[in-house]
């Protein structure tokens, strides 16, 4: 099964091509560029290293979020669009559970985090590559209170490692190779795959939505402005 997978949720961008959970090629690009200009070159060239055509695709995977609100929406926006009348699956993964594949057969806590600022956290926590709590948003001493609850070494993976390493202070954290804590889009797609055999994750282009987990700025000034005309 031909996955093109596709990662922008966070500060890096990813595509990548598989077969099953063999990967076939990968681009990932963590520069300051923005996703609306290498996402799809990325597509374009994933495809072209494989020497494969959009038709020999048999699924197209993307995280869903959380993560950036902007980047979130170009990742679904290109996948949409690369899948629209192929009538083939699209898998929709999790950014946070993607990430925790970076470090999987790592011993002890897989910590994705990324930075949703208000001094919070997009998180989920997972062990021996099952998960233990639900996508969710989160303070870095929420988070701290219950990783210490574990006392098993914890492990930081995604773009918010360098500020949780910073606000988190704990002798149970460990450190990671940094282009392991960089987002992927192999993740995506072995974790897509996986829930594809499950069941799970399964759209069509039309019903695939984001998973933010909050507001956007731009809803929660409008409902401030409402609130504060109706006061």
């Amino acid at each position: 099964m031909k996955i093109l997978a596709l990662d922008s949720s966070g500060a890096s961008a990813s595509a990548c091509i598989t077969d099953g959970e063999r990967l076939i090629s990968l681009f990932t690009a963590a520069s300051q560029q923005k996703h609306s200009c290498t996402l799809l070159p990325m597509t374009e060239q994933v495809l072209m290293t494989a020497g494969l055509d959009i038709s020999d695709i048999d699924a197209f995977a993307v995280n869903e979020g959380p993560g950036s609100f902007t980047g979130v929406r170009i990742g679904i926006s290109l996948i949409k669009g690369l899948a629209f009348g192929t009538e083939k699956p699209v898998l929709g993964v999790s950014s946070l559970e993607a990430q925790a594949y970076n470090l999987d057969g790592y011993d002890g806590i897989v910590c994705p985090v990324m930075d949703a600022r208000r001094g919070q956290f997009y998180n989920a926590l997972f062990k021996d590559g099952k998960r233990l709590t639900p996508d969710r948003l989160i303070t870095s001493t929420e988070l701290q209170e219950e990783l210490e609850g574990y006392a098993l070494p914890v492990y930081f993976v995604g773009d918010g490692t360098a500020i949780a390493t910073e606000l988190i202070k704990s002798g149970l954290v460990r450190s990671v190779p940094h282009a392991q804590t960089v987002s992927s889009a192999y993740g995506t797609a072995v974790c897509a795959y996986r829930n594809y055999l499950e069941g799970k994750g399964i759209y069509t282009d039309e019903a695939l939505q984001p998973v933010y987990l909050r507001m956007s700025q731009a809803e929660r000034e409008r409902k401030e402005r409402e609130a504060a005309e109706n006061g």
